[in-house]
């Protein structure tokens, strides 16, 4: 088991009171695996505390990514929740910490990190 960001990074914002999560695969594998494994159900479940009355999912292949709209799950939205994050910009964050279940042989590598040089 790794966590997701290991194979894939995310962007998210909101819509109203409703949220979008785009998901990359940082390999093509790594999106093969995601269009596979990724579903709205697994999405749903990891959400559920937050309470989202759906959620549907967009493939974008051409930017190997998936899209992700969590209907209601801004609790009304900026305007009118008193959440934290009222325009869902950690959702996308939050998902990466999902654990699966990645087979293969050691995880794909995405684009370099920034390496921290000693003082």
């Amino acid at each position: 088991m790794i966590p997701l960001r290991e194979i894939a990074f995310a962007r998210s914002g909101d819509k109203g009171g409703s949220a979008n999560i785009a998901v990359f695969g940082r390999t093509p594998a790594a999106y093969r695996w995601l269009r596979r494994n990724l579903t709205e159900a697994v999405v749903m479940n990891f959400f559920r505390p937050l309470g989202p009355t759906g959620v549907r999912r967009y493939d974008v292949p051409n930017l190997e990514a998936l899209n992700f709209v969590l209907a209601g799950v801004l609790a009304g939205g900026a305007s009118r929740s008193l959440r934290i994050d009222a325009q869902g910009k950690a959702l996308g964050a939050a998902l990466l910490e999902l654990n699966v279940d990645y087979p293969g042989r050691g995880r794909p590598r995405g684009p370099p990190r920034a390496r921290r040089r000693a003082p």
